[in-house]
C-alpha cells in the first residue's frame, strides 16, 4: 500500500469517527457563516454610508433590507444548520452576484482577488447544498 493510500485510508477513517465529524460540520459551518454575520452585522450599524456605496456602484439603495437579510439571515441560519441547503444556495448566489456586481471586471488586482474570495465562497456554499448541515444542527441532517 502506498503512503497516499495509508494517509487518505487514516484521514477517512478518522472522518468517520462521529464526534469528530461532528465538530468538523459544525466548524465548517462556522467559518463559512463569519463573513456573512459580521458583513450583516456591519451593513446594520454602517446602514447610511453602506447605501450610499451600493448606490455608487449602481444598486438601489432600496435593496440594502433584503441585502442585510441574505447576509445576516443567511449568515445565522447557516451556523445554527437551519433550513441550511436553502440559505447556503442563496448565499451562494449572493457570493457570485455581489462578486460580479462590486469586484468583477477591474483591473485592480484587489479586487480580482475579492471576485475570486466570492467564487471560493460560492463553490463552498453549493457543498453545503450538496450535503447539508451535519450534525449538530437544527436541520437534524
Amino acid at each position: 500500500m502506498s503512503l497516499h493510500s495509508t494517509v487518505k485510508n487514516q484521514v477517512a477513517s478518522l472522518v468517520a469517527t462521529p464526534a469528530l465529524n461532528n465538530l468538523l460540520a459544525l466548524a465548517a459551518r462556522a467559518l463559512m457563516a463569519f463573513i456573512f454575520i459580521t458583513a450583516g452585522y456591519g451593513k446594520l450599524t454602517g446602514y447610511a454610508g453602506t447605501q450610499g456605496y451600493m448606490e455608487s456602484m449602481g444598486v438601489p439603495g432600496f435593496m440594502l433590507p433584503l441585502v442585510i437579510l441574505v447576509e445576516l439571515g443567511g449568515g445565522l441560519a447557516l451556523l445554527f444548520g437551519f433550513q441550511t441547503r436553502v440559505a447556503a444556495a442563496a448565499l451562494a448566489g449572493f457570493s457570485v452576484i455581489s462578486g460580479i456586481i462590486f469586484h468583477g471586471g477591474s483591473a485592480d488586482q484587489m479586487q480580482q482577488i475579492m471576485f475570486m474570495k466570492n467564487l471560493a465562497m460560492a463553490g463552498g456554499l453549493l457543498a453545503f447544498v450538496r450535503t447539508g448541515a451535519g450534525k449538530p444542527s437544527l436541520d437534524g441532517e
